[in-house]
């Protein structure tokens, strides 16, 4: 895993869960997921590269990981 800054790294090394995001606005969808790996699945049912990737610590502070 290749980080852009060290607030996701942080993030990530301390993430409580990930979500899942595809869509905007009205037609987003948000799926919590357990394990960064899930949330990769999750994503990857749709492989357009579109479904955002967040990782969200126990403080809620979240940090874009990656698009799958």
């Amino acid at each position: 895993m290749q980080f852009t800054t060290g607030y996701e790294e942080k993030i990530f090394n301390e993430a409580a869960y990930f979500v899942a995001v595809r869509g905007k606005g009205a037609n987003r969808i948000r799926t919590e997921c357990t394990s960064f790996n899930e949330a990769k699945a999750c994503g990857s049912n749709h492989s357009d590269k579109r479904t955002m990737i967040y990782a969200v610590n126990e403080l809620g502070s979240a940090a874009h990981i990656c698009n799958v």
